[in-house]
């Protein structure tokens, strides 16, 4: 099987969920987590990453998935303090 191009995966599934997720699930399901298996344009709801790409993993096993989250731009935030490796009030 060849390699897939990840920019280009990713990119298929932000179209899926722009095109298609976005007006369904943003009014009912902000914050919970979506997987998106773009080729069929399935997706898989969770309210959190595990669950939803269970879900996802039981239906596509041997498939790549892309997670978000409903509502942001990525799945995962990190803040600044934990990417710098910074306590929360210690200076900068």
């Amino acid at each position: 099987m060849p390699e897939p191009d990840i920019d280009e995966f990713v990119r298929k599934a932000e179209k899926v969920y722009a095109a298609k997720l976005r007006a369904v699930l943003e009014p009912q399901h902000m914050d919970e987590f979506v997987v998106i298996e773009p080729e069929s344009g399935d997706y898989f709801l969770g309210k959190t990453l595990s669950e939803a790409t269970r879900a996802a993993r039981k239906s596509y096993p041997d498939r790549l998935t892309h997670a978000m989250r409903v509502g942001h731009r990525a799945a995962l935030h990190f803040f600044r303090e934990f990417a710098f490796g910074r306590r929360h009030g210690s200076p900068l």
